[in-house]
């Protein structure tokens, strides 16, 4: 996402990359690249964007802090928020905090109207109003949501589908003529799968997943229930109950 961002914003912007590895710069252009701190302090940004791996956002930051002009806007992409709001108050800086509701896995980078983008309402009114004009042109849906409310729809909307996705992969076992639906499953696990472990760690560890989680177990239940009893009828009404909710959540996307 760092170099899609970096993409992004270079033809209209001055951009720098920083990045102590400089074999992994090999791809980025219109941009100039740093492999140390002077070169950011002389460069004097207005606005860093931090994409490092969500391990190591807050390190990051207090690595870079004391090279930054006072009046730099400091800002992350991170999906998991956890520790990010008492580290802004405290650092007395200026900062935006977004979540890009996507990713290179899943998402046509091309095509991004029907993705969504999170801009937290706590944060400089310029910096929202720089990322809230980025994230238009892109054509995004964008939302602005609080720390808090940025944590809880994050638990709703990824804890969710990765646990479904964990569970999945647990029971699966070779399929050497697959049928369409455990095709695309298993193509979704494997994306998941490929994220970061910390990532996948920080998003079930969301003090709101465990909520999720339970209802996750509480559906099982009575799905097994049914199963067991051989309940056509209780099997009919659950079926319109998913199909609702199905329903429910596309009509509200259009």
């Amino acid at each position: 996402m760092g170099s899609f961002f970096l993409d992004l914003l270079s033809f209209d912007h001055e951009t720098a990359v920083y990045e102590k590895d400089p074999m992994r710069m090999r791809f980025t252009y219109n941009c100039r690249r740093f492999t140390t701190l002077e070169e950011i302090e002389d460069f004097r940004p207005e606005l860093v964007i931090n994409a490092v791996t969500v391990k190591y956002t807050i390190s990051a930051y207090n690595e870079v802090l004391p090279y930054l002009p006072a009046d730099c806007i400091i800002s992350d992409i991170a999906s998991v928020k956890t520790g990010l709001k008492e580290f802004y108050e405290q650092s007395g800086r200026r900062y935006v905090s977004t979540h890009p509701m996507f990713g290179p896995t899943f998402a046509n980078l091309q095509q991004l109207s029907e993705e969504n983008a999170i801009i937290i309402s706590e944060g400089d009114y310029m910096g929202r109003i720089f990322f809230k004009d980025l994230y238009s042109k892109l054509g995004l849906n964008i939302y602005e949501y609080n720390f808090d409310e940025h944590d809880r729809t994050v638990a709703y909307s990824l804890s969710i589908p990765f646990v479904s996705t964990f569970v999945f992969a647990a029971v699966m076992k070779h399929q050497d003529a697959p049928g369409t639906t455990f095709k695309r499953h298993m193509k979704i696990a494997k994306g998941v799968l490929s994220e970061d472990d910390y990532l996948l760690q920080e998003i079930l560890f969301n003090p709101y997943t465990g909520g999720q989680v339970e209802q996750i177990r509480s559906e099982l239940k009575e799905l097994l229930d049914i199963i067991d009893s051989k309940d056509a009828e209780s099997m009919k009404a659950y079926l319109t109950k998913i199909r609702n909710n199905v329903k429910r959540d596309i009509d509200t996307i259009k």
